[in-house]
């Protein structure tokens, strides 16, 4: 049997992760870039989850990383394979 379904199955990112995500999501899709939504955060005294200030680098690793995540648990992680059945046997040997 084949399986990517190895991992823990909780929610690894935390509240304040989600928080954070979701804010630059909605900013970048009312059409603000990368550096504005960096500016407007730090204006806005809102840290890293590290606690550091905001580059456009930073946000856009935010986005890239979410995408990237939840492509691999949908397209890999969660891939099923066929059932393969072969030969297998269990040999005693006494010494």
């Amino acid at each position: 049997m084949q399986s990517n379904n190895l991992t823990y199955q909780g929610n690894p990112y935390t509240k304040y992760q989600q928080f954070l995500y979701t804010l630059i999501k909605c900013l970048h899709d009312k059409g603000c870039e990368y550096r504005r939504i960096a500016h407007k955060l730090n204006k806005w005294n809102v840290k890293t989850t590290r606690g550091k200030a905001w580059f456009n680098t930073s946000v856009s690793s935010v986005l890239k990383r979410k995408h990237e995540r939840d492509v691999r648990i949908e397209q890999i992680r969660h891939k099923e394979y066929p059932i393969k059945i072969g030969k297998f046997s269990i040999k005693y040997y006494t010494y």
